[in-house]
């Protein structure tokens, strides 16, 4: 039968998720990994590509193998042969009609700051450094505007190659926990760079540079040059995916692991 996991992964020394020619990427590592497991070529479907140096703590894959393994070797037997900063968390037997990525009905992420005058020596790789105070509540107030089904043309990279750059934020929330900032998006599906260029623009309304009404008018405008600058990928993580009830997926603890056993 076919079999989803879900992957966790530290993308700091990675070209991304996809798999390119020549280049080390989290897909193409996973992909090695499960290859020696079936002993025979395995190609996996994902929920979603992620960038250079993003992380995640909720991919989900899935693929159709030829040879019979248990869960136990899919999960523990890939793990063995995987690098220590990629690590299959869940696995378990799907339906022919499961397709991690068309079958999502929406994804989250969270934007990780890491918010003191003084940059950390730890986590270098897995937070966004801001030595500008940043004011939460004022950022939290700025990101409502972007709540609902928006064109967000201003918000995706000029690269972006998306049919459509109408998207529907389902939910929104910024909030501190001590010296980290965090931004928690939930939508139906993401722009190229969108939820960085979001982080980008309220990080300026946050440390005073801009007013909370900007936002809209960054919106409104549908062009990416009125917008902030893309915040750095390192502090950007995929924490969720959802599917329909029926497919039975596992709901695991929301990450990353030093924020804390946080609300879902």
């Amino acid at each position: 039968m076919p079999i989803a996991l879900i992957i966790e992964y530290d993308g700091s020394q990675y070209h991304g998720w996809q798999s390119q020619p020549g280049l080390r990427t989290v897909q193409g590592v996973l992909e090695k990994a499960l290859t020696q497991v079936a002993d025979h070529p395995v190609r996996v479907t994902y929920s979603g590509r992620t960038d250079t140096g993003v992380h995640a703590t909720h991919q989900v894959v899935n693929f159709d193998p030829e040879s019979s393994r248990n869960i136990r070797a899919w999960v523990h037997g890939t793990n063995a042969l995987l690098p220590k900063d990629v690590s299959v968390k869940w696995g378990q037997e799907i339906g022919d009609d499961f397709h991690a990525r068309y079958s999502a009905g929406s994804r989250r992420y969270r934007y990780v700051i890491y918010n003191a005058s003084i940059r950390p020596a730890l986590l270098q790789g897995n937070v966004t450094w801001q030595y500008r105070r940043l004011d939460h509540a004022l950022m939290q107030k700025a990101a409502q505007t972007l709540l609902g089904q928006h064109d967000f043309t201003s918000f995706r990279a000029v690269e972006c190659s998306a049919k459509s750059p109408v998207r529907d934020i389902q939910a929104i929330e910024v909030f501190r926990r001590g010296d980290l900032v965090v931004l928690d998006v939930t939508a139906n599906g993401f722009l190229h760079h969108m939820v960085r260029n979001i982080a980008g623009v309220l990080m300026a309304v946050g440390s005073g540079r801009q007013e909370v009404a900007w936002v809209e008018e960054v919106l409104l405008a549908k062009d990416r040059r009125q917008g902030a600058e893309t915040a750095p990928p390192y502090g950007l993580y995929l924490v969720d995916v959802s599917y329909p009830k029926k497919f039975n997926l596992a709901s695991l603890t929301l990450g990353p692991w030093f924020l804390g056993q946080l609300d879902a």
